[in-house]
């Protein structure tokens, strides 16, 4: 068995991915999904891929996943947090719990530990503004942020 070039790899992997949701109705950002489910992240070789698939310029693909916060350019850790920043959080110390969470994890926003255990993502409503301040880790949220749900989390993304 001979191995493929990443960007061989890469192509394919994405061919599949837009041939298979290509006829939906709008279908760039569900393509986009797609390739960030199976990669981790949207690879730089999957954007002409996706553009001359969709009849669309490189250019566009490019702005669509650098405007969206969700889409990553490189692999996220094993845990992604995500601390809201929005208004009513940050009403309720989030400036503060990111502060705290940047010294404890040694990283800041959009950047990913040294060991690949987390990534930290500012967000701008996770709609828990009542349980303010609030953050997601993996998908679950956590409202009420304070110094004993930051240990914990700290502990979880470190295990």
């Amino acid at each position: 068995m001979t191995m493929q070039p990443a960007s061989t790899e890469i192509a394919l992997r994405t061919a599949g991915i837009v041939q298979e949701l290509k006829g939906l109705e709008g279908p760039l950002l569900p393509i986009l999904h797609g390739i960030q489910e199976e990669f981790g992240h949207v690879p730089q070789d999957a954007l002409p891929v996706i553009a001359e698939a969709l009849n669309i310029s490189k250019a566009e693909v490019h702005g669509v996943v650098t405007f969206y916060h969700d889409y990553r350019r490189n692999p996220a850790g094993r845990h992604v947090l995500k601390l809201c920043q929005a208004e009513a959080c940050q009403s309720m110390g989030s400036d503060l719990i990111a502060a705290k969470l940047k010294h404890l994890l040694g990283i800041g926003f959009h950047e990913t530990a040294r060991d690949g255990s987390v990534t930290l993502e500012p967000v701008y409503c996770l709609g828990l503004c009542a349980c303010a301040p609030s953050a997601m880790l993996d998908g679950e949220v956590i409202g009420r942020l304070n110094d004993e749900k930051l240990d914990e989390i700290v502990a979880e993304v470190r295990s």
